[in-house]
């Protein structure tokens, strides 16, 4: 029971401190008009590693955990200044969720030691000092209620709790069971919002640390973990690149308040505000081309261990369209291992490259023993690491496949239906990335975009950029609708001079 107990504490201790290339980004926030801009984002921690948990300690600092020297320590970036200094520096082990203790010029964090002691800690400003908080509760995340009264998510089994803990009485009180890691003061009340996990949809909470009171916020249809508070009563939280925001005393609903077009800011994992609300802080994940870009040089150094940790431990390696060849890391580095033993000299040089969000799709050429390769390749990153990796291999030259997949486009573009159809074998399929059946048939097809065309007066497609892999005609493709734009790939598959098969990545 005891081994069992010690997994369960270490699986959690990997997703709540998983050392994954992130960043802290600095955004200038504006409210106008009811419209909020979002403007010079700033990578303040621009580090190799782990950075990661801001909270703001006043309107002119931010406390974040980042790595250096192979630790995690707390670092403090002053905004007006532009600069950083260190506020711990533990060899044996590192510091989280650092924040701001009311009324006093020290910091809490969470202290994980390499033994796997996990303990709150108080950190002094000025003299670098530090004390242990609790001895006896394994805080996962915090919020101080007052200098007195914690309010924690407390690691219990295979959950966490909401613990409140009054530190001039030594009580901890367990007042709710499943909550997540996100807890925050709600402005001008007395109370801590939190996340409850309890049923199978989240629901954002309020309680009162107090009497113990607790009232309902609204529920979440997506599970996210991170949000925050404007001094408006706004809620803020993260979705991909977008920030979303609802205010429970004027809004029905979330909207979308922001998206990020910056390339190097991914999938945001964290959020917080200012106390003035004129900055908010995030965490992006690597960029997933600089992923991509990153195992490549690892490949063509002959890397094996460099390599090999860019991949997710579960990654899938397919030949396309979707035919497994092994699921993974350990199963990928046994391959590359040989390979690499067999002193095999190899290059891969990237011709073209697509990127979708989390999907990064190369033209690439191999050169493998002087030796000359041409090949596609879909990779997939989630959570910092390359989750997939689809090969598109040339499987003899077809010199017209653009030819077909061009006519397509200029009947598309000009609404010319009957020629547009003609372009598609009688059995095309499509199907959303990777094989989710749209339709099939011309039939259905006529019928789709017969619809389409009508409904979509400004309906076009341009084309950025194409990879030819021999029958394989991968387009980026630029698209209006109805005075939007929005990007998307197109996979077309040609047999016997018409496209048999389409896949999209939105």
């Amino acid at each position: 029971m005891k081994n069992q107990i010690t997994l369960v504490f270490l699986t959690i201790y990997v997703s709540l401190f998983s050392q994954s290339n992130t960043e802290v980004y600095l955004i200038n926030y504006r409210d106008t008009n009811e419209k909020i801009k979002l403007i010079n984002p700033v990578n303040i921690s621009n580090n190799e590693g782990y950075d990661n948990q801001p909270s703001f300690y006043d309107d002119n600092t931010i406390l974040f955990s980042s790595t250096r020297n192979k630790q995690t320590d707390i670092a403090l970036y002053n905004i007006k200044e532009g600069t950083t200094t260190w506020v711990s520096n533990t060899p044996l082990g590192g510091e989280y969720s650092p924040i701001k203790i009311p009324g006093r010029e020290t910091v809490s964090a969470i202290r994980l030691d390499t033994s796997g002691l996990q303990r709150l800690y108080e950190y002094n400003l000025k003299s670098g000092k530090s004390s242990i908080l609790l001895k006896d509760l394994k805080v996962g995340y915090h919020v101080w209620y007052n200098k007195d009264i914690l309010v924690s998510s407390v690691l219990v089994d295979d959950r966490m709790d909401l613990v409140v803990s009054n530190l001039k009485n030594k009580t901890n009180d367990t007042l709710q069971k499943n909550v997540g890691r996100s807890l925050h003061k709600i402005p001008n009340s007395d109370l801590i919002s939190f996340i409850s996990k309890e049923h199978k949809k989240w629901v954002i909470k309020s309680i009162n640390p107090i009497s113990g009171e607790t009232k309902e916020i609204k529920a979440i249809s997506i599970k996210i973990e991170d949000m925050c508070w404007l001094a408006d009563g706004t809620i803020l939280m993260s979705l991909g690149k977008n920030i979303v925001g609802f205010n429970p005393e004027t809004d029905k609903d979330w909207k979308v308040l922001h998206s990020f077009k910056e390339k190097e800011i991914n999938e945001i994992s964290r959020i917080a505000v200012s106390p003035d609300s004129k900055y908010i802080a995030i965490v992006s994940e690597e960029s997933p081309v600089e992923i991509v870009q990153k195992q490549i040089e690892f490949f063509n150094k002959g890397s094996l261990e460099d390599f090999v940790s860019c991949y997710s431990d579960n990654v899938i390696v397919r030949n396309y369209p979707h035919d497994t060849l092994y699921v993974g890391k350990d199963k990928l580095k046994s391959d590359y291992q040989e390979f690499f033993s067999n002193k095999n000299r190899a290059n891969v040089e990237v011709v073209k490259r697509i990127v979708m969000g989390n999907k990064v799709i190369d033209e690439e050429r191999a050169d493998v023993n002087e030796k000359q390769h041409h090949q596609g390749v879909i990779y997939e990153v989630k959570n910092g690491k390359i989750s997939g990796v689809t090969f598109i291999y040339n499987n003899g030259k077809i010199t017209d496949a653009s030819d077909i997949v061009e006519q397509q486009l200029i009947a598309y573009n000009a609404k010319d239906m009957d020629t547009f159809v003609k372009t598609f074998s009688d059995t095309i399929k499509a199907y959303d990335y990777p094989n989710k059946l749209q339709f099939k048939g011309k039939i259905q097809l006529r019928s789709m975009y017969t619809d389409l065309f009508a409904k979509i007066p400004d309906l076009h497609s341009e084309i950025k950029n194409r990879i030819v892999i021999g029958n394989i005609v991968i387009d980026e493709e630029y698209l209006t609708t109805n005075g939007d734009n929005f990007s998307l790939a197109a996979i077309y598959e040609i047999k016997e001079g018409k496209i048999a098969k389409m896949i999209f990545i939105r």
